[in-house]
């Protein structure tokens, strides 16, 4: 499914130059879920960026399904993300100005899904957010909030699900609820699964942990 050779990434430049990942190689196999764990600043959401094809590798090659994502042109990637991934972030993302629906159906409109409609429906109900389907997100709570963004991530039944620390902006009680429910659906589905965190107790919850520390893995 993915695999990382020899991956570097730096930011800044002369005696500013920051050396963030120092030659990462890692295999994720399909329907593995793998945690990526270490102190802050260690390279983790680094690592899932590039994963994503959200930011471009220094030097080094990412292949999934045995295409180099590196050497994708923008479009090529713009629309191989949109097919195949779906990603969770800690700040939720939502579009402000859209519902609960519209933000979840909006994937599936971009890539013309004929059941776009039951589908957010559906993803809204298994999320617990029927009622909540035409509220803004400024009118939803935190924990609302992570459960339209998991419901958006997985809408396209993506290969890949990338989660930048997805409880860290909930409290524990909520942040509990929503990644159960969480790996729930990932289980259902059998959904490759990348997940960034700093809590030990959702870590050992996936099937594998990665750690990394000063750009390397351990």
């Amino acid at each position: 499914m993915m695999r990382v050779q020899d991956v570097k990434k730096s930011f800044g430049s002369g005696a500013a130059k920051v050396e963030v990942l120092k030659g990462v190689n890692l295999e994720i196999k399909p329907g593995e879920t793998l945690a990526l764990v270490g102190k802050s600043g260690s390279g983790k959401s680094t690592l899932l960026s590039l994963l994503a094809g959200l930011d471009q590798v220094d030097s080094g090659k990412i292949f999934i399904n045995n295409r180099n994502i590196s050497e994708m042109s923008e479009h090529e990637l713009t629309q191989f993300r949109a097919e195949r991934m779906g990603i969770v972030f800690q700040q939720f993302h939502l579009v402000s100005t859209l519902t609960a629906y519209e933000n979840v159906i909006l994937p599936l409109e971009l890539l013309k899904r004929k059941d776009a409609d039951l589908t957010t429906r559906q993803l809204l109900e298994s999320v617990g957010l029927s009622h909540r389907a035409h509220h803004l997100p400024s009118e939803l709570s935190g924990g609302e909030s992570q459960r339209v963004a998991i419901a958006r991530a997985l809408a396209i039944k993506p290969a890949i699900l990338f989660a930048d620390e997805p409880s860290g902006n909930l409290d524990e009680e909520t942040g509990v609820r929503v990644m159960d429910l969480l790996f729930k659906m990932i289980t259902e589905t059998k959904t490759t699964t990348v997940l960034v965190t700093h809590d030990p107790d959702l870590a050992k919850r996936c099937t594998r942990i990665v750690h990394l520390e000063h750009g390397s893995l351990l």
